[in-house]
């Protein structure tokens, strides 16, 4: 089967600038991808390739096997969410869908779409008159309208309450269901890690890891976390932090902890704070970003 996305050693340049340096990737049809990075990481670039806005320096970029700037072939099967949706103040909310809907190629009931996103109530309300949450709601419904094959998401959930990023998630569910591919961007790593079937982490512009969150989290040991009385003695293994708590480091997370809480019982130590859990993404990301930073270090 083709992918829906497929990228090929691309490299974007800005000058003397590389933002984006030999990135290679695949999305699959159905398939949720997560793009995940820091700030700077090129994930921009990467998907103002994908989008068709910006032309690769070197390498190649396929949506549906065609030149994503080929926007009669691609657009239509295509819905994006931007970050800003830019839509007229002027306009309500039935007719600012309606509008982008027009653009799109594809054809829906903007009544339909706006009762997907919640805003059903709100479709004869000025865009202007729309708080930041709903105008985010219908950016995703621009996106979404017409049922498009690949809809990109772009930080979606930014400036939503936790109701309406839960009816959000909700919504793309249902559509990857029914087949629908999904690339996103976000900086809540927490909603990659739930719904993301691979996710890609970016860092100075390079793809650093790629795969399951199983994949890319089982890379770094896990974490047991505590803190004790001030007379107490440490286990052996607990490395001390600088604001006075203990952590141990961990592959085998449950025999490390069976036996921390062995020691404390046998020893009647009291374990305060104690926390234990698997890496989360944002560890894997600091990580990385440490790496890079000791590694800078020590070229200069």
């Amino acid at each position: 089967m083709q992918p829906v996305i497929e990228i090929d050693r691309i490299s974007v340049r800005y000058g003397g600038f590389w933002a984006v340096r030999d990135l290679s990737l695949t999305v699959a049809e159905g398939e949720l991808y997560a793009l995940l990075g820091t700030n700077g990481a090129g994930k921009t670039s990467t998907l103002e390739s994908i989008e068709g806005h910006r032309r690769a320096t070197n390498g190649s970029v396929r949506v549906f096997g065609e030149d994503p700037r080929h926007r009669r072939a691609v657009r239509p099967r295509t819905g994006i969410m931007l970050q800003n949706g830019g839509f007229s103040p002027e306009l309500n909310a039935r007719e600012s869908v309606e509008l982008f809907g027009a653009i799109s190629g594809r054809t829906d009931d903007s009544g339909r779409i706006l009762d997907v996103v919640g805003l059903g109530s709100r479709a004869q309300t000025q865009v202007s008159q729309l708080s930041g949450g709903e105008q985010r709601r219908l950016d995703f419904a621009t996106a979404i309208w017409g049922r498009p094959e690949l809809i990109i998401l772009d930080e979606p959930t930014t400036g939503l309450d936790v109701n309406a990023r839960d009816d959000l998630w909700s919504v793309v569910e249902a559509m990857r269901s029914e087949g629908t591919t999904f690339l996103l961007t976000t900086h809540y790593l927490e909603e990659a890690q739930q719904h993301a079937d691979r996710i890609g982490l970016m860092h100075g512009g390079r793809l650093r890891s790629e795969g399951t969150v199983h994949d890319i989290t089982s890379t770094l040991p896990a974490r047991i976390s505590f803190t004790l009385a001030a007379d107490a003695t440490a286990p052996s293994g607990a490395e001390r932090l600088p604001d006075g708590s203990f952590v141990i480091r961990t592959t085998q997370l449950q025999t490390t902890l069976h036996t921390l809480l062995d020691w404390a019982c046998g020893n009647g130590v009291q374990l305060h704070a104690l926390e234990a859990g698997s890496p989360r993404l944002d560890d894997v990301l600091r990580s990385i970003t440490d790496e890079e930073t000791n590694r800078q270090e020590q070229e200069r």
